[in-house]
């Protein structure tokens, strides 16, 4: 299977970003160039696509070696542009002429004003500092060989461009430029002319000396296509694009097994490898003969990996493909040493587009229906955090709507923040201004453990937004350009999970989309099947009239089941004629806790299990909106209600809030007993804290109440 030339280049890219630690930068890069089945995310395999295992290993016994492959590849050109100056400048020899084999009639050209120009526009090293020459390496004529051979004198000319190339040639300063050979002109490439004569056959050797010390050339060069066909399978060359898209499209017509290269066409594309770099052809006796000897050890151990079967990306599994190196035991050892940090810049998955029938089935349990559509509120929402100083632990909530899913969110950014940040040395209020990376961080860790709990913690998707359209919508489908845009990412592990939505953070941090992707995540980690076997009714929807969450939406990210009810456990109903009606409640105890309003009124009981978390955090439903109330203590859980007195912060991401809100909750003081305040004038966060803690004393502590 051939592999396209614009997949090796962005894995090289993507190998390059990995190393370095850039995962910003992946991360935009992963969402403007996805990757597809045919991605490499393997640097073995991608040493032998680009077939420089040669340098690798010699890099790596350098004291101390290059950690990318592009640094690899970039220092190999640059030490062979220094060895042709160093050539050049030693040599005594009258600068040779510049020759290009075409079939066309061309102007000649000084050979120094050329060489002026190509330098200073940088055309892809057809000449340097010093003069170059036209080298080949076929022996005798090709049908598709053009016979004519032009030289280029001194003159003034404007540019002419032909079928067999385009010469830039700047009238001002008149000096010339070749920019691109033609597809048609493969072997019309600027090479030196030595100043002596030299045999064709020594010149096909020192050419294919060249290319193997420099990596590029995989064995001796096949004297006949039959020989190319057996002997270059899988083979990848980079060339100039408007070469490639020729070459490929011939190789279209002619391969049937998958060889990049074959016939004449290779042998054309060996040719166009010669002017990425030049390589010193003045070399003494001496130097030869070690090439040589060179290029016989080389070309052996090249046989050698050819008996391998070349690589079938069909057959692998690029969900769990990282861009790591362990292809000998040195390797290994080091890889048990990666830091968390570095692993996180090294991993990549490979992701899976959207399609329509998914995104109608996310449709249906979201909003009811493929014709519905999200509000502002929704598309608009991201978890972005408060610059107040003492509420940088805070989200941000723009409109109403999405409520639900932030204050889940930022209970769980509490609990990582207070409870679980074994880094920070700060304690109690210190925790709460934590620093841009140490939220960013709980956002990260939240956000796992939510989608963690939703996939029953043994796998969990990521939903991306890759900024370019995976289907054209169809039938009875209202397009809004969300999940259209959509890439799936599923891990089977928590680490792994971490990891990725680390790369991809800025998109839940600060995306347009964030609070609709997490919550499209924790729908797909669930299953769209699980999320309705949940519900009491199969039909109910996670966003509600008015664009409310719904309880299910809340539970699935509390609890990780979208179930309909907040009590313990399941209750049976019985109605009637012998059938019994199933409501589904809370399974277990929840790390974190709710409180709502609707229990004050006797319309629902929340159970011990919602009440009594294992942190002390609250969601709390008041008023058809959801906010956090929480605590810096988790001994307020365990110590008898009676003569207890506690602080409790209050944060609400809607209230436009600008300072802490602290609540002192005295509780079993009958003296401070607020039955005499009217009920009207009494917060309803109060009637909440109450239905935990009955009879308590709220002291807001001289902030304004929220009623």
């Amino acid at each position: 299977m051939a592999v396209s030339i614009e997949e090796v280049s962005a894995s090289l890219v993507r190998e390059y970003l990995s190393r370095k630690g850039l995962k910003r930068t992946i991360a935009c890069m992963d969402e403007e160039h996805p990757r597809t089945v045919s991605s490499i995310n393997n640097r073995s395999h991608l040493r032998q696509v680009l077939h420089i295992e040669d340098l690798y290993r010699k890099n790596k016994v350098q004291n101390s070696p290059l950690k990318t492959l592009l640094e690899i590849i970039v220092k190999h050109h640059v030490e062979g542009l220094k060895d042709d100056n160093m050539s050049c400048n030693e040599s005594d020899s009258p600068q040779p002429a510049l020759t290009v084999t075409s079939t066309v009639n061309s102007p000649v050209i000084n050979p120094s004003e050329m060489k002026d120009s190509m330098t200073e526009h940088g055309t892809a090293a057809f000449v340097t500092s010093n003069p170059t020459k036209l080298r080949s390496h076929i022996k005798g004529p090709r049908p598709c060989q053009p016979t004519g051979t032009l030289v280029f004198p001194e003159s003034n000319r404007l540019s002419t461009h032909t079928k067999k190339g385009l010469w830039i040639c700047d009238s001002a300063d008149q000096k010339g430029q070749l920019l691109m050979a033609s597809p048609q002109d493969n072997d019309s490439l600027i090479r030196r002319e030595p100043g002596k004569k030299t045999s064709t056959t020594e010149s096909i050797q020192r050419s294919r000396n060249s290319r193997i010390t420099r990596g590029m050339m995989a064995g001796p060069i096949a004297s006949t296509p039959q020989e190319s066909n057996k002997r270059r399978q899988s083979r990848r060359v980079e060339v100039p694009q408007p070469l490639l898209r020729k070459e490929e499209e011939e190789e279209n017509r002619q391969s049937k097994d998958g060889l990049l290269v074959t016939g004449l066409h290779q042998q054309s594309l060996e040719s166009c490898l010669d002017h990425v770099a030049v390589r010193r052809e003045s070399r003494s006796t001496p130097q030869r003969v070690q090439s040589e000897n060179s290029f016989e050890e080389v070309g052996q151990d090249i046989l050698k990996t050819r008996n391998v079967s070349p690589l079938n990306l069909a057959d692998l599994d690029v969900s769990e493909m990282v861009l790591d190196d362990i292809d000998d035991e040195d390797d290994l050892r080091e890889l048990s040493k990666v830091s968390f940090q570095r692993t996180i810049a090294e991993q990549s998955y490979a992701g899976r587009p959207m399609d329509q029938h998914t995104a109608m089935e996310l449709k249906a349990v979201l909003l009811g229906s493929c014709l519905n559509c999200f509000s502002v509120e929704w598309r608009n929402q991201d978890f972005t955090f408060s610059n107040t100083h003492d509420l940088r632990y805070g989200i941000v909530q723009k409109k109403g709507g999405p409520c639900g899913v932030l204050a889940s969110v930022q209970a769980f950014v509490l609990k990582k923040l207070l409870f679980e940040n074994t880094e920070s040395s700060n304690t109690g209020l210190q925790r709460l201004r934590p620093s841009n990376t140490t939220r960013r961080k709980c956002l990260v860790l939240a956000t796992a453990e939510i989608l963690w709990r939703a996939g029953e913690e043994k796998k969990a998707t990521i939903a991306i937004s890759s900024g370019r359209n995976h289907f054209t919508p169809t039938g009875r489908y209202k397009s809004e350009g969300v999940f259209e845009k959509i890439t799936c990412f599923t891990v089977d592990n928590m680490k792994d999970l971490q990891l990725l939505l680390e790369q991809h953070i800025e998109q839940f941090e600060t995306g347009v989309l964030g609070c609709l992707l997490l919550t499209i995540s924790a729908v797909l980690s669930r299953s769209v099947e699980k999320v309705r076997e949940d519900m009491d009714v199969p039909t109910t929807t996670l966003i509600g009239a008015h664009g409310y969450c719904t309880q299910e939406l809340v539970n699935l990210l509390l609890c990780g089941q979208a179930v309909s009810n907040v009590f313990d456990d399941d209750m049976e109903l019985d109605s009637g004629n012998g059938n019994i009606t199933l409501l589904k409640g809370i399974k277990g105890h929840s790390d974190i806790g709710l409180l709502s309003l609707f229990e004050h009124y006797n319309i629902c009981k929340v159970g011990a299990y919602l009440k009594t978390p294992l942190y002390p955090i609250w969601v709390v439903c008041s008023e058809s909106h959801f906010s956090v109330l929480f605590g810096l203590q988790r001994e307020l859980l365990t110590n008898q209600d009676k003569g207890l007195e506690f602080d409790l912060y209050y944060y609400d991401g809607l209230a436009n809030q600008q300072e802490e809100i602290r609540l002192t909750v005295s509780v079993g003081k009958p003296a401070l007993s607020c039955q005499d305040v009217e009920t009207d004038l009494i917060p309803p966060v109060e009637h909440c804290i109450r239905t935990r803690w009955t009879d308590a004393f709220v002291d807001w502590n001289d902030t304004e109440p929220i009623l």
